[in-house]
């Protein structure tokens, strides 16, 4: 089982996923995903890992630089935490640095499996919002 992690600045998406199947996901507060990463019972803690792009940083960037950090040092082994770039992700999924966020989503799709509905959940039932980009880093990561 692999918690994936897609850092912000006040808020991040996850995923818990199994290799074939979602079983949370979620975008949430960054101290509650701070608070989720200490009881996880995963064996695996990916991350999407900041990279700079030779462009001065904004605060935002430093505040998702941060909680990065604060991420890595509450899972039970900091070493072992898998810090993993978009370019890799997009590269991965992909086969393109150059691609965008929808492009990964169906991505993802079409590699893990469809969304489905309430009465028919598929592999991907429930994932949404930035929860795509964690599980693209969750997908990726293993």
């Amino acid at each position: 089982m692999i918690l994936a992690i897609d850092p912000g600045t006040t808020q991040s998406g996850w995923v818990l996923f199994d290799g074939a199947r979602v079983h949370a996901s979620g975008t949430d507060p960054n101290a509650a995903v701070l608070g989720m990463i200490g009881v996880s019972d995963a064996n695996t803690l990916a991350i999407e890992r900041f990279e700079a792009r030779g462009m001065p940083m904004g605060e935002d960037s430093i505040e998702t630089v941060i909680w990065t950090g604060r991420f890595v040092q509450a899972w039970r082994d900091p070493d072992a935490v898998r810090l993993i770039t978009r370019r890799k992700v997009k590269e991965h999924m992909c086969g393109s640095s150059k691609a965008r966020d929808p492009n990964v989503r169906q991505a993802v799709i079409d590699t893990v499996g469809p969304v489905g509905v309430k009465a028919n959940p598929g592999p991907c039932y429930g994932v949404s919002s930035h929860a795509w980009q964690a599980l693209a880093v969750a997908v990726t990561a293993l």
